[in-house]
């Protein structure tokens, strides 16, 4: 079990993707950020994994925690590890769930296995590889939700970004699942814009999450798209996004047209990855 590192120095370490940096919460005594390349990349307490940190992925589990009633198990496929913020936050609330963690870099996984392991739990397993070959390998209707939080430094890669990538996560999700991902663009919008009506294209009924600052333009920042066959549960969303601690607001039917009006389906010649973010966006701290 990792040792509480309060007022110790970060961990840092190179890995297969950049340089990573476990950094020690001050205000929580088993709580550490992740950070590749100072890039902020996920939050855990090792104490408590329902304690989230990051609003896209408090977003993230108000869409995990309204995909099924209360505690029944999900099978859930994560493509994008990090430090398993999200499967911890499955595994306690839903216990029973299936879960399958596909991350890249397989020196990154070795650091949080050894400085930030996860409970045991033998229907969570992690598999090192890429996320669209092992997304290919997998069979129809296989998963609940598929969780999309990959990033190359702080940009999604063109290849995940794409309309036969989304008809892909289709294919392997269950006929009534949803499909979930993490997203980062800033002014005017053009990649959140073209990715919403890429993935919308395969999966029709689609929201998205974000603050009002990054939805107008003020700010770059997250936002999340929850795409699925079927109805989502807009009015339990929109209640849990406006009063979490980070509120926001979601985008939907008239307004969500709206918002990609005019934006283009990304094929594979034509998807690009997503915007840099500015110079200091991240600073010393999350």
């Amino acid at each position: 079990m990792a040792r509480s590192r309060r007022g110790a120095d970060p961990i840092t370490e190179q890995v297969d993707t950049g340089v990573a940096e476990l950094r020690p919460d001050v205000d929580r005594p088993r709580a550490y950020t992740l950070l590749l390349d100072q890039a902020p990349q996920s939050h855990v307490d090792l104490d408590d994994p329902t304690y989230l940190d990051f609003e896209y992925v408090r977003r993230f589990a108000i869409a995990v925690d309204l995909a099924a009633p209360p505690g029944e198990p999900l099978r859930v496929l994560h493509l994008g590890g990090g430090a398993l913020t999200l499967p911890r936050y499955v595994s306690a609330t839903r216990p029973g769930s299936t879960q399958r963690v596909v991350e890249v870099d397989g020196a990154l996984v070795e650091l949080v296995r050894r400085e930030l392991p996860w409970a045991r739990d033998p229907r969570l397993k992690v598999r090192v590889g890429e996320a669209r070959e092992v997304l290919r390998s997998l069979p129809d209707a296989a998963y609940d939700l598929i969780v999309g939080d990959v990033f190359a430094g702080a940009r999604t890669p063109a290849h995940l970004s794409s309309v036969e990538f989304a008809h892909e996560v289709a294919r392997v999700l269950a006929p009534a699942g949803q499909y979930l991902v993490n997203m980062a663009d800033g002014p005017p919008l053009a990649y959140a814009r073209s990715l919403a009506a890429t993935v919308r294209a395969a999966l029709p009924r689609t929201c998205l999450i974000a603050d009002s600052g990054v939805l107008s333009g003020r700010r770059y920042g997250n936002l999340v798209l929850v795409a699925s066959r079927v109805d989502l549960p807009i009015p339990q969303l929109s209640r849990r996004v406006v009063g979490d601690w980070f509120p926001g607001r979601v985008l939907h039917d008239a307004e969500l047209r709206r918002f990609t009006s005019g934006a283009p389906v990304r094929d594979d010649a034509s998807a690009r990855p997503s915007n840099p973010p500015p110079s200091l966006t991240f600073g010393s701290t999350h």
